[in-house]
């Protein structure tokens, strides 16, 4: 006899960021200030080399968010579902490289 396992559906976690969401809104925050520097610079025909500069340090800037939240994903709900359930870590694994391709663009 075999038995089957039903599994209720899942309520969604909530965000493992939750700690750390004020310092990433911060972040967020002063990128859009920078975001808009650049544009009042393109604007007033700024330097082309001091405008790449500005978008290089606004990419920079959100990579680090990003990989904040990558962080804080990999420590709560990766960690979470591996300790709870296995086919669940499996699936947040799978999550998490789809992620990474779509960050770096694979």
């Amino acid at each position: 006899m075999t038995t089957v396992h039903h599994h209720a559906p899942r309520e969604p976690a909530p965000p493992g960021y939750t700690s750390h969401k004020p310092d990433h809104l911060d972040r967020l925050h002063k990128i859009e200030g920078r975001t808009r520097g650049v544009t009042r610079m393109v604007a007033d025909d700024r330097y082309r080399i001091d405008v790449l500069t500005q978008i290089s340090a606004v990419t920079h800037a959100l990579q680090q968010v990003a990989l904040g939240l990558l962080d804080d994903h990999i420590r709560h709900c990766i960690t979470t579902a591996t300790r709870a359930d296995p086919v669940h870590a499996e699936e947040k694994l799978d999550e998490l490289t789809l992620a990474l391709h779509r960050m770096l663009r694979l």
